[in-house]
């Protein structure tokens, strides 16, 4: 069984029992906080920097793009009367140019919805440079969507734009297609210029959504099993989806903050943990809970394909890790809920990294799991091992939540770890008398 421990109350768990004696709703004491609408972040892809050819992945997206549109879907998880996106150019050493930016409601293979098509401006011009570094956050726009609804999203890029920053496994099939197709319906090839799909993200980091009440967001901050790696592509079936799913009709939006090959204490395919907690959690609008599951990857890279010379972490440098990602979230009054690193015995069979398994590397998992159960450094702990492990082999995925590489959840699995999270630990106080929906997933024949 999955074990929580929480501790005393913390502020806002305090603010949350005043409200609701002072003769406010349970909902309205701890899904929304009473005041005028405010902006929440409903959606996220944290930006990765490319990397070079030489690296095991293929980027998916071209080096370099103009006079082209990028089409992308997203699924948020709160809805609202008016949305605004956010662009990153975070890795990038020269301002981009964003011709034109569109936002509608999708339909298969690229088309989007007959009048639902908005144009997105920026400071009130449609067009917009994103300074090296930086992200931009575009002007409100009004397209009211419901909570757990598809977004497109397309952005023009008239100039030489060189891909620099980008989300590489999106889960979520996009396009890009020849010329100015930011209010084309449906895409089109042009003058023999074919339309390409990836399963990346560039440039397009955040989607928030305007709320009539200040609500809260929970971010979840992990490695490629938070982001989605075996995930059934076009689903939305990661596991913080399907938590996404239970939280939205408590009014709680979830941002996924998961990179493929993240790490702890250092930077691989995206930079180390604490050097993007701000950016990636943080700084996003209404966060008032993070899940961390990450150093699976810190124990296992060393030696492999990935870091062949690294050092393995100790069991004190990840502990010491840890405890300053809590000091940091705490001090912006974000409440941290740690998670167990899940087993992974055999995994990665047949690939380059099929030595990413090691008895002794799955000894200190078990020694970093041990401690986070039991070190009171949380304020809250969900036990995904358990969740996920075989009883007879502790050691391995259970068959049934294995996407059969041994060390990925498939969508099965995915929806196991959402249905474990307690919500009232989660965040302290939530009504969840009113129950929440889990999406069925079609089992495999």
């Amino acid at each position: 069984m999955t074990k929580y421990t929480t501790p005393a109350p913390t502020t806002s768990a305090v603010l949350t029992l005043a409200l609701a004696l002072a003769g406010g709703s349970a909902m309205a004491a701890t899904s929304a906080i009473a005041g005028p609408p405010a902006w929440v972040a409903t959606w996220q892809a944290s930006p990765q920097p490319i990397w070079g050819a030489d690296f095991l992945f293929p980027v998916n997206v071209p080096p370099v793009l103009h006079n082209q549109t990028v089409r992308q879907v997203a699924r948020i998880s709160l809805g609202g009367q008016r949305l605004r996106i956010v662009l990153s150019n975070t890795y990038g050493s020269q301002p981009l140019t964003v011709g034109k930016a569109t936002v509608a409601q999708p339909k298969q293979g690229g088309e989007v919805v007959a009048g639902s098509l908005r144009t997105v401006t920026f400071g009130g011009r449609e067009g917009a440079s994103i300074f090296p570094g930086a992200s931009l956050v575009s002007d409100a726009v009004a397209l009211p969507m419901p909570a757990l609804a598809q977004v497109a999203v397309s952005l023009y890029l008239p100039n030489a734009t060189p891909m620099s920053t980008f989300h590489w496994d999106g889960r979520q099939t996009g396009w890009i297609a020849p010329g100015d197709q930011s209010t084309t319906l449906a895409l089109t090839q042009r003058d023999d210029a074919a339309i390409q799909s990836t399963t990346a993200r560039p440039l397009l980091t955040g989607i928030q959504v305007e709320t009539e009440q200040s609500a809260r967001a929970v971010a979840v901050i992990g490695d490629s099993i938070t982001d989605g790696a075996t995930a059934t592509l076009d689903k939305d079936s990661r596991w913080p989806d399907f938590l996404a799913a239970r939280l939205a009709p408590h009014g709680v939006a979830v941002v996924n903050a998961g990179i493929s090959g993240a790490r702890l204490l250092s930077d691989g395919m995206g930079v180390n943990a604490l050097a993007r907690l701000d950016r990636d959690v943080l700084g996003q609008p209404g966060v008032r809970s993070v899940i961390v599951m990450l150093g699976i990857n810190d124990i296992s890279w060393p030696g492999t394909a990935f870091a062949r010379e690294a050092r393995r972490p100790t069991l004190d440098d990840l502990t010491a890790g840890y405890r300053q990602l809590v000091e940091q979230a705490h001090s912006h009054g974000v409440r941290v809920i740690g998670t167990t690193l899940t087993p992974f015995e055999g995994a990665l069979p047949g690939t380059p990294l099929d030595n990413y398994y090691r008895p002794d590397k799955d000894a200190l998992r078990r020694q970093v799991n041990d401690w986070i159960r039991h070190s009171g450094v949380f304020d809250a702990v969900i036990d995904f091992d358990a969740v996920l492990r075989d009883p007879l082999h502790p050691a391995r995925i259970a068959a049934r939540y294995d996407s059969g590489d041994h060390l990925h959840p498939g969508d099965e699995g995915n929806r196991a770890m959402a249905e474990a999270v307690d919500l009232a630990a989660l965040l302290p106080g939530l009504d969840t008398s009113r129950g929440d929906v889990v999406p069925k997933i079609p089992r495999e024949r």
